[in-house]
């Protein structure tokens, strides 16, 4: 493991989505501010959390399966076992993950807990998907750029506002890897349960967290330009490749995993 940053202070007085998100998954690495916004969210946002997390278990497997042994994970969030690394790396030990986060508090967890097998390497660099080339030149010292690389977005897109051209930050992104590498992502939406779109966005709007969920249509356009993996882009529950089928349950998240042709 090594880490790439400057020196920041954690800020305890604003909340933030990794640490809410770390709340969510019955986490301990929050403060008061990322509670007090976590406990106002509806009771389906624990349970939503977990079936995202379960979908990246999934896909990170299958894609290890596959042999892909690279991988950019941005809006790595709080570290909570299984990791992507140890799912990768115990398919495939010599498996490179570069984390990618833009709080501090991550970082400080991302080194004391986010140990390679020896055979593999991790890294993480505290940056901000805002700046997409930023993370990729620190990327390009860590991963080979010459062979398949699987970008990991879960559960980030949605903290992205429209002015921000969410868009247009993914495809530079997605433009930087070579052929044969994927896309891995999960984007919040309430098309499962709109009767908790305003109680979702007037929570964090009032802990001053950018939020747009979007939905199934506005969510397509990421995955633009890509060869779609079966079974397209569903809900979390629904996605699964060589596992059991999940239970089908109501879902947060629209999921998908694509190919770079």
């Amino acid at each position: 493991m090594t880490a790439h940053s400057s020196p920041s202070r954690i800020d305890t007085s604003r909340p933030h989505p990794a640490r809410v998100y770390d709340w969510l998954l019955g986490g301990k690495d929050n403060y008061p501010v990322d509670q007090e916004v976590a406990q106002k969210l509806p009771p389906q946002a624990r349970d939503n959390a977990m079936r995202n997390r379960a979908f990246m278990h999934r896909a990170a497997a299958w894609l290890a399966g596959t042999g892909v042994d690279q991988y950019l994970d941005i809006g790595t969030g709080i570290p909570t076992k299984p990791n992507l690394h140890q799912i990768v790396q115990g398919i495939l030990p010599s498996a490179r993950v570069a984390y990618v986060d833009n709080d501090p508090i991550v970082l400080r967890h991302a080194e004391a807990l986010l140990v390679s097998s020896p055979e593999g390497a991790t890294d993480y660099i505290e940056a901000d998907v805002r700046r997409p080339e930023a993370i990729l030149d620190h990327a390009r010292t860590f991963l080979d750029f010459s062979r398949p690389i699987a970008l990991s977005m879960i559960a980030l897109m949605h903290f992205i506002t429209d002015e921000e051209d969410p868009y247009s930050l993914a495809r530079t992104l997605v433009d930087a890897l070579p052929s044969g590498s994927y896309l891995v992502l999960s984007h919040g939406t309430t098309d499962e349960h709109p009767h908790l779109v305003k109680s979702v966005q007037s929570t964090y709007k009032k802990g001053e967290i950018p939020l747009r969920m979007r939905t199934k249509a506005e969510v397509e356009p990421f995955f633009e330009g890509l060869e779609m993996v079966d079974p397209g882009l569903v809900t979390a529950t629904y996605w699964y490749k060589d596992t059991p089928a999940p239970t089908p349950e109501l879902s947060g998240f629209y999921v998908g995993v694509a190919r770079v042709s």
